[in-house]
């Protein structure tokens, strides 16, 4: 079954919010060897202007997935997780997710494709913070392989 192109601008209920914690922020900074003092130090996070440690850049993901969850299961969709490649990835930011933070996600479905027998399918999820305000985007794009 085929990528269903009805799935562009769908938006999906927002996620139960996530709490980030500071271990949780040590715990990924040393996985991507993410070794700036303010993502393990919270002296140094408040001296560099921060409430406390800071998630390196790339930790909204751990917020996403909860949201891409929801497109995956999505039964209308077409598709077929066995099958699907990470095509890309990008966050834009308004500030940094911090520890402390408790923040909400919500996905929509920005694009749907076709390239030959492949569908790229691009979803946005905006992520807030406890008082609604925007914290990033991040934007995944994957890669739905055709049959052979």
């Amino acid at each position: 079954m085929p990528v269903n192109p009805e799935l562009q601008g769908r938006v999906f209920p927002p996620v139960a919010p996530y709490l980030v914690g500071r271990e949780k922020i040590r715990e990924f900074a040393r996985a991507v060897f993410a070794t700036n003092p303010i993502n393990h130090d919270p002296d140094a996070a408040r001296a560099a202007g921060h409430a406390d440690i800071v998630a390196p850049p790339t930790f909204a993901v751990v917020v996403q997935e909860s949201t891409l969850a929801q497109l995956l299961a999505e039964p209308d969709s077409g598709i077929d997780f066995s099958r699907v490649v990470h095509g890309d990835q990008r966050f834009s930011y308004t500030r940094p997710i911090v520890a402390g933070d408790e923040l909400t996600a919500t996905l929509t479905v920005a694009s749907v494709k076709t390239l030959g027998g492949h569908s790229m399918v691009t979803a946005e999820s905006e992520i807030v913070d406890a008082s609604g305000a925007h914290v990033v985007t991040a934007t995944s794009t994957l890669v739905v392989r055709g049959d052979e």
